[in-house]
């Protein structure tokens, strides 16, 4: 499992700092914002796993935040703990209406802090709710979103799946892997950010599987740069060695070791346009067809 990125957005510099160097003590992947209007940029750009957001900051408060963070499609899902000066009971139940996970009240003790955001993180990934590896949505949120866009008009399912990504982790080790994993889903947020809207819908269907849910206008044109950028920019995760030789060398299930080839991406798209559908099973099997296909094609 990888690190857990957390979100600090408080405007006070020195609570701000001590969080980052506490919770980063811990073994957590820490940034800051001190602006409500910056959280909601670096959350665009890097889904945190969990924002610990302040309610009163300079240009809009926490409550607009999160109410921000919650009608987006792919924001909705991160758990938010506020906090906050304010100990009133309306103002508790306004940030819990608005979809807040918990809510802690300065002055306030480290140790009660780091315990609810370790609850509110395995309660997400418990729930199926995130996967804990590239904080994007998971099982149950993938299967909610199904459901909304089956009554839907003119969308697309794009199912993603990372081709050779086994061989590549037996070779580099987990660790890297997941690091591959991360940068899968952040390269999605970013082609989306360009192509999209926000109203898209990313997932982490499980392992190297991701799923889009767009709309059928823009679906050539993601399924395209995804493609396009993912070859270029995952030479990256490679040491220099195997991007001089242009291959690596891993271990194959005999104990041989096999030349494999750098990563690409699988892509299958479906549309509401093509077919007559009655399950979101048949969204998911008709995808994941297209994208054997697309594997079919790109080595023949």
């Amino acid at each position: 499992m990888g690190k857990a990125r957390l979100l600090v957005t408080e405007d006070d510099v020195d609570i701000s700092n001590m969080l980052k160097i506490y919770f980063t003590s811990l073994g957590y992947i820490v940034d800051t914002a001190l602006r409500g209007s910056e959280a909601l940029e670096k959350t665009r750009h890097a889904l945190p796993n969990l924002i610990i957001l302040d309610i009163m900051l300079p240009d809009i408060d926490g409550y607009e935040v999160c109410r921000r963070l919650r009608v987006n499609t792919r924001t909705s899902h991160i758990p938010v703990i506020f906090l906050t000066q304010k100990d009133e009971r309306s103002d508790r139940l306004q940030g819990l209406e608005l979809g807040a996970d918990d809510y802690i009240t300065k002055p306030f003790d480290i140790e009660e802090l780091k315990l609810r955001v370790q609850g509110a993180i395995r309660r997400a990934e418990r729930e199926s709710l995130t996967d804990p590896r590239s904080g994007l949505p998971a099982g149950r949120l993938i299967e909610e979103q199904l459901r909304r866009i089956i009554r839907e008009q003119k969308w697309a399912f794009i199912d993603v799946r990372i081709n050779d990504f086994e061989p590549f982790n037996d070779l580099y080790g987990f660790v890297t892997g997941d690091d591959v994993l991360r940068f899968s889903g952040m390269l999605i947020g970013e082609v989306l950010d360009e192509i999209g809207t926000s109203n898209d819908f990313v997932g982490h269907a499980g392992g190297d599987n991701f799923v889009i849910m767009t709309n059928e206008e823009s679906a050539p044109a993601i399924r395209q740069a995804l493609k396009a950028r993912f070859s270029e920019e995952v030479l990256s995760q490679y040491n220099f060695m195997d991007r001089q030789q242009g291959y690596i060398l891993a271990p194959a299930k005999d104990g041989s070791s096999q030349q494999y080839p750098f990563m690409t991406l699988a892509v299958g798209v479906v549309t509401q346009t093509q077919h007559e559908f009655a399950d979101i099973r048949e969204i998911t099997e008709l995808a994941a067809e297209a994208r054997r296909q697309d594997v079919s094609s790109s080595r023949s």
